[in-house]
């Protein structure tokens, strides 16, 4: 696993906690569950596909961290609120 270094916002511990809870809630949506597992159905049926990269729900495929969370190089605005296939 690689050593990451990670560039951390500088929150107050209000805010921090804030963050966390907000963020908790998000993760807990019900499209966010349905893409977790849907990633982890993906990557269980095709470990070397997945391995070092991010599930694009969007295109389907297996992307690199980077590509995917840029939106393929287009920021991530346009495809806010969106639903995705994750059959």
């Amino acid at each position: 696993m690689r050593n990451h270094t990670r560039m951390t916002q500088k929150l107050s511990a209000t805010a921090r906690r804030d963050k966390a809870a907000r963020d908790k809630a998000y993760a807990m949506t019900d499209g966010r569950k349905a893409k977790k597992a849907h990633a982890e159905r993906k990557a269980r049926a095709n470990p070397s596909a997945a391995k070092g990269k991010d599930f694009d729900h969007k295109d389907q495929r297996w992307e690199s961290p980077n590509q995917n969370r840029s939106n393929d190089g287009e920021g991530t605005k346009k495809e806010s609120n969106n639903n995705y296939n994750t059959k």
